[in-house]
């Protein structure tokens, strides 16, 4: 008898009905997908636990390095006490406004230069060098000048978020207008699209995944801006309590700072895919490995 595969390895019988094959790749999919969640919790466990016992075991100093119980408790006593410098909640939301504020400054102004500068070669030739050197000063280091410049509120924080994301943005916008197809422009400008028609039809959503990319990154981006400014200099912020932290040899209280920064940025990045699901329907589901 004559055997047929499919794509998620399974062979079948010649006469296996369409149904059975289904059920299994259904089948299939569940088990794949239950697998790399044990994988990603036994992993998550094994790491916790083995520093856990290498912190209660001093094969780790624990002044250092804590212990997953030790920021456990630093984060349940920030939550139903709240920190030395107010509530946990306060400082997290002027972090979060900060960050927010510059990740869609810098985004939407990324996206506008990059895609105005891909569309015209002249302008792209006489601002690349300036773009160039600016973009060759290490982001960290305005933190001070903006600082400066705009104090210790929300505006130095603002202006440094906005600019770690805006070159990531911009770049990827920048090379996605260059590499729209040309033979997708050329049918669409024979057909008589022209112009701002033919970059908002065309040019626009052959970039839109290149711009996706960068947002996937550029928030997180912004956090670190945002926290960077508060480390420096701020009156409230988790960048503070690190800084705090930091000063008074509170190891527990800074990897809780950590942990509740990678929490915010992993929840931003769910988000973020969530959108782009949303706005992008009419990109092909990309190839799943069920084996």
């Amino acid at each position: 008898m004559t055997d047929t595969a499919i794509a998620s390895g399974a062979i079948f019988r010649a006469g296996t009905s369409d149904a059975e094959i289904e059920a299994a790749a259904a089948k299939a999919s569940r088990h794949r997908k239950h697998m790399v969640l044990f994988w990603r919790w036994a992993i998550l466990a094994a790491i916790l636990g083995g520093w856990e016992i290498a912190s209660r075991t001093a094969i780790i100093d624990e002044f250092f390095f804590s212990s997953p119980s030790a920021i456990y408790a630093r984060l349940v006593e920030w939550i139903t006490e709240g920190t030395s410098e107010g509530p946990l909640w306060f400082h997290l939301w002027v972090t979060m406004e900060e960050s927010l504020i510059g990740f869609a400054t810098g985004s939407i102004a990324g996206i506008v230069v990059g895609i105005a500068l891909g569309r015209n070669r002249m302008l792209a030739d006489i601002f690349s060098i300036y773009i160039k050197v600016i973009n060759s000063i290490p982001r960290v280091v305005l933190a001070p000048i903006f600082i400066m410049i705009f104090g210790l509120g929300l505006a130095s924080k603002v202006a440094l978020s906005f600019v770690m994301v805006f070159f990531v943005v911009f770049a990827n916008a920048f090379q996605g207008v260059r590499e729209a197809d040309r033979n997708l422009m050329a049918n669409a400008q024979i057909l008589g699209a022209k112009g701002w028609q033919l970059t908002r039809a065309v040019v626009i959503p052959s970039a839109m995944s290149w711009i996706f990319a960068s947002l996937h990154v550029s928030f997180g981006f912004a956090i670190v801006g945002a926290i960077v400014g508060e480390f420096v200099g701020a009156r409230y912020g988790v960048g503070l309590l690190i800084n705090i932290a930091k000063g008074s040899f509170d190891a527990a209280g800074m990897y809780a700072a950590i942990v509740i920064i990678m929490v915010v940025a992993l929840a931003a990045e769910y988000l973020m895919t969530w959108v782009e699901n949303s706005l992008a329907t009419w990109r092909p589901a990309p190839l799943q490995d069920n084996q």
